[in-house]
């Protein structure tokens, strides 16, 4: 069984609740988009944090 990364699901949260909101009304729609950015910023900051590059401060 070959499981999905963190960073994975949230993209693929994000292609599902974009194509709910296509086919949804206004407000439903409005609702749909915001979780989406919401999940895009949690894959950005995931990124973020597992960066190499990323050190603890000294």
């Amino acid at each position: 069984m070959q499981r999905m990364t963190f960073s994975e699901r949230l993209k693929q949260e994000v292609e599902q609740l974009r194509a709910q909101a296509k086919l949804s009304h206004r407000a439903e729609r409005d609702e749909l988009l915001r979780r989406a950015r919401q999940a895009e910023t949690a894959s950005h900051v995931n990124e973020w944090l597992s960066s190499p590059g990323l050190r603890a401060p000294e």
